[in-house]
């Protein structure tokens, strides 16, 4: 009997982790795929990424809009709430027999909690990780008790699953299915690169991605002015921002990586959005990954490229040697970036392993659905790690 696996997204970085999967489980005669489109994907201001993923060939069963135009803790609560109405509409017409939620977001979340309630089974991609400086991390740990099956990216993060009360017969671990794109995708030449990203790049280069520090309050804007006073410590190399998402005081950040790059031109370059292909692609050429964004935890160090990641916002995360943490001052910031300007520290980053895996993460999690079957009910018993 072919199963109706609905994919939920909501977010461009979101999409592009998620690709791998979808693709095996549109190929697969086994499934049938449905898309779910949310939140970022539907918004102007962050790019209408819906677009890409019709480009790429997939059929949008269900787009339900939720994002307020504001970026206050208020305006995401009442986006959640906006979600969780139209995504409980979307799944009664859709009727999946398994919804598929990467993450921690609070689109997830509303996603997950309304399919929980409709007694859909959640298959739940990155449970058990940590990353104590954002709102995100409670998050992440409530869509995983409401989860059926367990998907996690390294075994300390299976355990804590299985910690939280989820029998191990229903946590795998797979690794991050990030680096599945890594293996896969034949990536852009320099050419190709500069052609589409419409800038000429340097052989100094920058990759920088900040987004706020969502259970801190108010410290968006000196965090960012840290940051940028740290970059101009470095007046040779040529930057690349990526907008950050949208969270609570996204938009002071985004308005002041716009001021910079406009006082700073033709040295600093801004996207909304590069996409999976693009943002892989670059991170071959750039000299170091910049900011607190998990890619340059989970998928940078497998491409032999040195990340500083900046603060609390992944805190708490496993990573390579390859990964530099710092505070969010300007001076720790500049330390930071100096050491991994070091010739043999660029030499050395690599040949590093990665502890998310190897790439091999959608075959795995397809296999895996395809020998569990379909849950006669999402019921669970607590395991208790000391049987009482």
């Amino acid at each position: 009997m072919i199963r109706k696996v609905c994919v939920f997204t909501g977010s461009r970085a979101e999409y592009g982790l998620l690709q791998p999967l979808m693709k095996g489980l549109k190929e697969d005669h086994d499934f049938q795929l449905q898309l779910l489109v949310s939140g970022m994907h539907l918004s102007p201001e962050f790019g209408l990424t819906f677009e890409q993923i019709t480009a790429d060939g997939y059929e949008i069963d269900e787009k339900v809009e939720m994002l307020l135009s504001a970026d206050t803790d208020t305006a995401i609560i009442k986006s959640a709430g906006l979600g969780m109405i139209g995504y409980a509409d979307a799944l009664a017409r859709l009727m999946p027999d398994m919804l598929v939620i990467l993450g921690d977001r609070f689109e997830a979340f509303a996603a997950a909690t309304s399919a929980y309630l409709m007694k859909i089974p959640i298959a739940h991609l990155h449970g058990g990780e940590l990353t104590e400086g954002a709102s995100d991390d409670a998050l992440r740990h409530a869509i995983t008790k409401m989860s059926y099956y367990h998907f996690t990216a390294a075994e300390i993060y299976r355990d804590r699953v299985i910690q939280l009360g989820e029998s191990p017969s229903r946590v795998f671990n797979v690794g991050a299915i990030g680096l599945d794109n890594i293996r896969n995708l034949k990536l852009l030449s320099l050419a190709e690169l500069e052609s589409s990203l419409s800038i000429k790049l340097k052989e100094r280069l920058f990759l920088v991605t900040y987004h706020p520090v969502t259970l801190e309050h108010y410290t968006a804007a000196r965090q960012m002015k840290c940051l940028l006073a740290a970059l101009d410590q470095f007046p040779e190399y040529q930057i690349i921002f990526t907008l950050p998402n949208a969270d609570a005081d996204g938009r002071i950040i985004s308005e002041m990586i716009r001021e910079y790059a406009s006082e700073r031109s033709g040295r600093i370059s801004v996207f909304t959005s590069l996409g999976q292909l693009r943002y892989l692609s670059l991170i071959h050429f750039v000299t170091a990954v910049i900011g607190n964004s998990s890619s340059g935890i989970i998928e940078v160090p497998s491409m032999g490229k040195p990340t500083i990641n900046i603060g609390d916002r992944q805190a708490g995360r496993i990573h390579s040697a390859t990964v530099i943490n710092c505070s969010t001052d300007a001076e720790s910031i500049s330390a930071a970036i100096r050491s991994v300007l070091e010739p043999e520290f660029q030499e050395w980053c690599r040949n590093q392993s990665n502890p998310y895996g190897s790439g091999k993460t959608a075959a795995a999690i397809l296999d895996i659905l395809k020998a569990s079957g379909k849950p006669d009910s999402i019921k669970k018993k607590f395991y208790d790690l000391t049987p009482q």
